[in-house]
């Protein structure tokens, strides 16, 4: 959906119906979702006449990260991790936990990394035509 936003950036609000069949999706899945995106301030909503739904910030601006928290929470690797509470009896004798914590960081750093524009420049340029 997100996506689809990202590539219609310049056109204003864009209907549901017109997402879902852009995107091959279920109108009622994004339905779901759009609460979700509405409220975590990466999609705004108008309702209408020409309603419908555009970036809440430019594609720049939106990594696969925030959209991953927004419709996953978080992306640590372990429970005691989340939300960085050290729930488990036995985080400060655990020998594993700074396994963990690395690869939560590389996680983190991977999907703060991508962009929606990454995105969709990687996708125009898989779509050039390169001639020799």
């Amino acid at each position: 959906m997100l996506i689809e936003l990202a590539l219609r950036k310049e056109e204003g609000f864009i209907p549901l119906k017109e997402i879902a069949r852009k995107q091959d999706i279920s109108k009622k899945y994004l339905e779901q979702i759009v609460p979700i995106m509405n409220n975590s301030g990466l999609l705004l909503t108008n309702r209408g006449y020409q309603g419908g739904y555009k970036l809440a910030k430019d594609p720049s601006q939106i990594t696969v990260g925030m959209i991953l928290r927004a419709t996953e929470g978080s992306m640590a690797p372990v429970s005691c991790l989340e939300n960085q509470q050290e729930l488990c009896d036995r985080s400060d004798i655990c020998m594993a936990l700074t396994v963990w914590r690395g690869l939560e960081e590389v996680i983190n750093e991977y999907l703060d990394g991508i962009t929606l524009q990454n995105i969709l420049d990687n996708n125009n340029a898989l779509q050039q035509d390169y001639i020799i």
